[in-house]
């Protein structure tokens, strides 16, 4: 069974930086698309970052570009999202997420998320 090992989150002041990492065990992600999500309290989940199975191609929120790196170490089977320049807003716990289908670049209904997240709270 999948099981999904997060860390780095945690409490940040606002102009911080944090890396949010998601581990895989018990599978291999290296042949697919992989996401980030976060959902704040009394809202939607919403999408954050992606990045092809390949790591070439990266695609971010409108409003969070330049300021999240999405990033993936295969041989690790890991995933990282680095948040630079933090806002009380980023506050939200933060999921990764794996394309349905291998080698595809799918739209961010097509991802499943994995586990119950991690928690990050911005401090202004």
């Amino acid at each position: 069974q999948v099981q999904p090992v997060y860390s780095g989150g945690g409490l940040v002041q606002t102009g911080g930086s944090l890396r949010l990492s998601c581990a895989a065990t018990g599978r291999t992600f290296s042949g697919y698309s992989m996401a980030w999500f976060r959902q704040a309290p009394g809202k939607e989940r919403e999408f954050v970052a992606a990045i092809s199975w390949s790591g070439v191609r990266t695609d971010y929120r409108d409003s969070e570009k330049g300021r999240f790196i999405i990033s993936r170490d295969n041989a690790k089977n890991t995933v990282y999202l680095q948040v630079n320049t933090a806002k009380p807003e980023d506050t939200a716990v933060y999921y990764c997420a794996t394309a349905r289908i291998p080698q595809t670049w799918p739209t961010v209904e097509l991802y499943d998320v994995w586990g119950q997240g991690t928690q990050v709270t911005v401090s202004s």
